[in-house]
């Protein structure tokens, strides 16, 4: 089993919808995936159930992922063993809650304890990455696709700590060109902290490693053209610029670590690459299933069905890389 994390620390660049997408492929093709949305915008959540269903999730089931560790946030005992919710055959999801921002002040709180060894504090830092391993094998899961939110707070530490690996989500722009260096930085420094966690935790607790390494990033939301690139020449300038940020503030930082899967052809960590798909995203949120397989019934008419189908193309390699680890 392995748990994969979708994350960058700027939002809007498609985190979401590409993990929703992939997390489709994988499981149409015979993996069971457990999504889970640690975002507490819940915006995987909201792809995946309808409000009847979420607000069911919330109020019986209790299967948030704010209500499964709810206990050791208010200090009342463990994670509670309850499944995860079944989307269809080989996928599940845990959904996500608006009251994770809640438990991120705990976690911020109690880190420094955590460092000293501290088993209350470790059991807390530790309960998200508990409660997934037990979903994971409860449902005999073989890929965990995790959502993040869009920053570097205590919370992602501790849930991106608990993960095999992690893909980032990037525009071509300026704004996430810049915040690959604070990225690759706070990676670093992650990996130093859960390091003295596991030093000296002397307790019966299983705590994350800190030791995701870096699958590759995929460039979101450029707009096609017919030219060489498929981009206009404004982003595609900006897309060369974010090559040459990746590999000097995420491989060059990660690498000498050993946290980074390079590909066949060496440190080329491009993976998919998404175009702006423009009013087909509407049409796939309301249909709640993936652009790949709306039709005709879900509004599309005309070229956009074709489109719309053939869009599976640009989620392939991403799938590739998972399933070759």
């Amino acid at each position: 089993m392995k748990i994969i994390a979708l994350f960058n620390n700027k939002g809007g660049v498609g985190k979401t919808t590409y993990l929703y997408h992939l997390a489709h492929l994988l499981s149409s093709n015979g993996k069971k995936v457990l999504m889970v949305d640690c975002d507490s915008q819940c915006n995987l959540t909201a792809y995946a159930l309808d409000d009847e269903t979420i607000d069911h999730c919330w109020k019986n089931k209790k299967n948030s992922i704010y209500q499964v560790i709810q206990n050791v946030e208010r200090g009342m005992g463990d994670i509670s063993h309850v499944p995860p919710e079944k989307i269809k055959d080989n996928l599940f999801l845990v959904p996500g809650d608006l009251l994770l921002s809640n438990y991120e002040d705990n976690l911020g709180e109690s880190w420094t304890r955590a460092l000293g060894g501290a088993e209350s504090s470790l059991r807390m830092q530790s309960a998200i990455y508990r409660y997934i391993k037990w979903a994971a094998e409860e449902i005999s899961a073989e890929i965990v696709l995790v959502d993040l939110g869009p920053n570097l707070g205590t919370l992602n530490r501790a849930v991106l700590g608990g993960c095999d690996y992690f893909i980032v989500p990037i525009a071509p722009d300026l704004f996430s060109i810049r915040g690959t260096e604070n990225l690759g930085n706070k990676l670093v420094l992650w990996r130093k902290e859960w390091e003295l966690c596991n030093d000296r935790n002397t307790n019966d607790v299983e705590i994350p490693k800190g030791r995701p390494a870096f699958l590759g990033y995929v460039m979101q939301q450029h707009t096609l053209r017919k030219n060489k690139e498929g981009m206009t020449k404004g982003w595609s300038i900006f897309g060369d610029e974010l090559r040459k940020a990746v590999q000097k503030n995420l491989y060059n930082k990660l690498a000498p670590i050993d946290q980074v899967v390079t590909n066949d052809d060496g440190n080329d960590l491009e993976l998919d690459k998404i175009p702006n798909l423009h009013s087909l995203i509407p049409y796939s949120l309301s249909a709640g299933k993936p652009i790949f397989e709306c039709v005709s019934s879900d509004g599309l008419t005309g070229a956009h069905i074709t489109t719309a189908r053939e869009s599976v193309k640009y989620f392939t390699k991403g799938q590739k890389k998972i399933l070759s680890l």
